[in-house]
């Protein structure tokens, strides 16, 4: 039969279809979380008055919780638990005993061990060591509020980014230097402005479950991470 003349190779299609959907089905968490996250900044980015009601369900996502555990698996908690015991009593039953903490409303972070680190200047920078439920939490939290900053940000911001750092910066100062001819470099801080500035202005309740992103960084922040709180109740 010439093959202008041939149906459909229904055979192929089958083969096709079903290797698309095993494929799918072995798709691991991480690539979950990556399509999670692409999703949320892509929202973030085509529409940046969009409001995100409904966050707190991604947090308590049993994958979003096993990439956050696998994420910050280095170091140990304050309370004396640490990864080694929990991989020992079984890591599964302890991620689903978090997630029903955090799905009910249960859940309640605990006491920070405050330690401070000496600065070049003489003082003392406070860092506030949390223990391993409360580090994967954050961490989840972080995977999932992450992309969504990420779109109000600056090409010119690189502190604490995907991809950027400290040395980026100084490569692309160096640019600056060497490629524009800009001579005047400014190096400035704000000192301690955490300690003495309130970038969160109290809001009324109902006003929390309306926030929406602005183009103030420091509101934004506010705005988004109560809405994360209203979207799921805790």
């Amino acid at each position: 039969m010439p093959a202008e003349e041939r149906g459909p190779d229904l055979r192929q299609a089958r083969n096709v279809a079903r290797s698309r959907g095993l494929a799918q089905r072995l798709a691991t968490p991480l690539d979950r979380v990556r399509r999670l996250q692409t999703s949320l900044q892509a929202k973030a980015k085509a529409e940046p008055t969009f409001r995100f009601y409904t966050l707190w369900d991604k947090v308590c996502r049993e994958d979003v919780l096993s990439e956050a555990y696998g994420a910050c698996r280095r170091n140990g908690g304050v309370d004396g638990e640490t990864f080694a015991a929990i991989e020992t009593a079984g890591r599964k039953r302890w991620l689903g005993r978090l997630r029903e903490e955090l799905e009910a409303g249960e859940y309640r972070p605990r006491p920070l061990l405050r330690v401070w680190i000496p600065k070049s200047n003489g003082g003392q920078r406070p860092l506030g060591i949390p223990c391993v439920r409360d580090r994967v939490v954050e961490t989840a939290v972080l995977m999932v509020l992450g992309p969504i900053f990420e779109a109000d940000l600056l090409p010119q911001q690189f502190g604490f980014r995907p991809g950027r750092d400290a040395k980026t910066a100084v490569r692309r100062a160096f640019w600056h230097i060497t490629d524009h001819g800009r001579s005047e470099v400014v190096d400035a801080d704000l000192s301690d402005y955490f300690d003495h500035a309130s970038c969160c202005p109290p809001q009324e309740p109902s006003s929390v479950s309306n926030a929406s992103r602005s183009s103030s960084p420091a509101r934004s922040f506010c705005s988004r991470s109560r809405v994360l709180g209203a979207s799921g109740n805790r």
